[in-house]
């Protein structure tokens, strides 16, 4: 099962940027794994944001800043913000437990079902599933990185949508369909696309 592997070195905060966004063209809403993303990247309503973080104390602060600016900018000018962290959580274990502490903490300060964090990480596992399963990559992005998105906005987008409830087994279809080496195009494309320059 192949996965996204970058030296870190080598890429600035853009580069980051870069992938990631070139990740949620092609990989996202190029094989319409989530049927909602087009609308707001169109209308750039997303936010990239990299955090230089490297322990999960400071990733924990960078995530309340990240929602706190949700909170305080209207939907219409950011509808969803992606909090990419290349440095910290890169196992997935850790980065699973840390979403949990997040999800809690969320809830403490009276905001669950206000947004909602969504998980994409390079080493992407599906509890139950063999690791070498090709469907955990319909949640594996270039970088470890934490979405937030506004309830309202996704309720609605799910009212506007026929049949959400097939979402994720479309998806996992969609996986297999592609097979290994459809993504190693993927991921190819993906980088190309980034167009990224030496530093």
């Amino acid at each position: 099962m192949s996965e996204f592997s970058f030296d870190l070195d080598t890429l600035d905060d853009g580069a980051i940027v870069a992938l990631t966004r070139s990740w949620v063209e092609h990989a996202v809403i190029g094989l319409n794994l989530c049927p909602f993303a087009n609308a707001v990247l169109r209308k750039n309503q997303i936010e990239f944001r990299v955090s230089s973080a490297r322990e999960p104390e400071a990733l924990l602060q960078d995530l309340v800043l990240a929602w706190q600016t949700m909170m305080t900018t209207p939907a219409e000018t950011l509808d969803t913000l992606l909090l990419i962290h290349p440095f910290a959580l890169t196992d997935f274990l850790d980065y699973n437990d840390f979403v949990g502490v997040a999800e809690g903490l969320l809830e403490d300060s009276d905001l669950a079902g206000v947004l909602q964090i969504a998980s994409f990480h390079p080493h992407y596992q599906f509890a139950g599933v063999p690791a070498d399963d090709i469907t955990h990559a319909t949640n594996r992005s270039p970088f470890p990185m934490l979405h937030l998105l506004r309830e309202d906005s996704l309720d609605g987008a799910i009212a506007s949508v026929p049949d959400t409830d097939d979402i994720v087994a479309r998806n996992l279809d969609r996986m297999r369909e592609i097979g290994q080496q459809g993504l190693l195009d993927l991921q190819q494309r993906i980088v190309q696309s980034a167009r990224l320059k030496p530093r």
